[in-house]
């Protein structure tokens, strides 16, 4: 992945403040929704990588992601949004280094991996993050692609330099589709729970090919993101 947050040096002092802090409770019962000026997708996060959880509560409820785009969108790969300079970005910028000054330490989960409808952070890549620490607010959903065994014992040989792909995370990646380069090297901390229709659609519209390079011709925007019930 590219185009991410660069690091700050400060950010444990602001991760300290900004994912730490007592949430209010309730929240951990409440999904996501993502309103788009193409629709709404609801976001279910996990419990398991609670660091990312707490920090996409606080951001959400700082209504950080109102108004920012989708800057990022590979048709069977992923959409990415999160950077707050994107809100007012005139057409034909390139987007993808802002954020909130702060990286969240990577929660890698065995159980969590990058089906269809993945919720992951985006990051800066391994030559200068070598933690793989996730960008502050940067996150993608995957849309990805269905597999076939065979091309996924090609992937094993040619990408994953041997490493073998769980008998699970085939299933998955063999019906619904996925992502299963990235599995175990961004952190993976919530799934689309609904609005897949969307997500298709943002995924499919027509992108630049220029300096901003799959940044949408025409902007796909974050109207409302807030707390629902589930």
């Amino acid at each position: 992945m590219k185009n991410f947050l660069l690091i700050c040096s400060a950010g444990l002092l602001l991760l300290s403040s900004c994912a730490t802090g007592k949430p209010v409770p309730a929240d951990y019962k409440k999904d996501v929704l993502l309103r788009t000026n193409y629709g709404d997708m609801v976001l279910r996060l996990n419990d398991e990588t609670p660091l990312h959880r707490d920090n996409f509560i606080k951001l959400v409820k700082h209504r950080y992601y109102k108004n920012v785009l989708f800057h990022r969108v590979i048709r069977q790969f992923m959409i990415q949004s999160g950077d707050p300079d994107s809100r007012k970005a005139p057409g034909g910028k390139a987007l993808g280094e802002g954020g909130p000054g702060y990286t969240v330490p990577a929660e890698f989960r065995p159980e969590l991996f990058h089906r269809k409808g993945a919720l992951a952070a985006a990051r800066e890549g391994d030559d200068v993050n070598p933690q793989k620490a996730s960008s502050g607010s940067q996150f993608y959903i995957v849309q990805g692609k269905v597999w076939t065994s065979g091309g996924l014992d090609t992937l094993e040989v040619k990408r994953l330099n041997g490493r073998k792909i769980p008998a699970a995370y085939r299933e998955a990646y063999t019906t619904v589709g996925g992502t299963p380069h990235l599995d175990q090297n961004y952190t993976v901390f919530g799934q689309l729970i609904k609005g897949y229709e969307v997500l298709d659609q943002i995924a499919a519209v027509p992108t630049s090919k220029g300096r901003d390079r799959d940044r949408p011709i025409r902007n796909v925007r974050i109207l409302k993101a807030k707390m629902v019930k589930r």
